[in-house]
């Protein structure tokens, strides 16, 4: 009888935090303004490190939960008047493996930081938009944002 207890505990348990996580994310869902995205976590291994989640546009943020986390507080927050989109790629090797087929890779810099974000190619227009509409800036505060390509040469 004891091991029928701890075994009914454990299913309870499991079906509770499966639960937490899914309202949690529906949660996150029901403020509107959220895409389905991955972010690459850790660079160590080529095409792998990349976390699935929830990104959510509040204000100038985008906001990335992590898809299976119980935390409320985002993993990673883009502010995007320093964040620039350097380079648009397909995935390639065994990122094809982790994510849909119609999804797009962008390497964006964020300040010194360098991050790779992945998204479905219809939602790259709708990011791009945002991140193009964001409040004018001083001109002599940050340089402008290029969209894709390289750098302008200053001097």
């Amino acid at each position: 009888m004891r091991v029928l207890e701890v075994t009914g505990i454990c299913v309870v348990a499991l079906l509770a935090l499966l639960f937490a996580i899914f309202f949690r994310r529906r949660l996150l869902r029901l403020g509107g303004g959220t895409i389905r995205l991955q972010v690459r976590i850790s660079t160590m291994v080529p095409g792998r490190g990349w976390s699935t989640g929830v990104g959510q546009f509040v204000g100038d943020e985008l906001r990335f939960h992590r898809m299976f986390s119980l935390a409320i507080r985002p993993k990673r927050v883009l502010d995007r008047r320093a964040l620039t989109v350097e380079e648009r790629r397909l995935p390639s090797g065994p990122e094809r493996l982790t994510m849909p087929g119609h999804w797009v890779v962008l390497r964006c810099r964020t300040g010194a930081t360098d991050l790779e974000i992945a998204m479905a190619e219809t939602t790259v227009t709708g990011f791009l938009s945002w991140l193009e509409a964001g409040p004018p800036r001083d001109p002599g505060s940050l340089r402008g944002r290029p969209v894709f390509g390289p750098r302008p040469i200053e001097g």
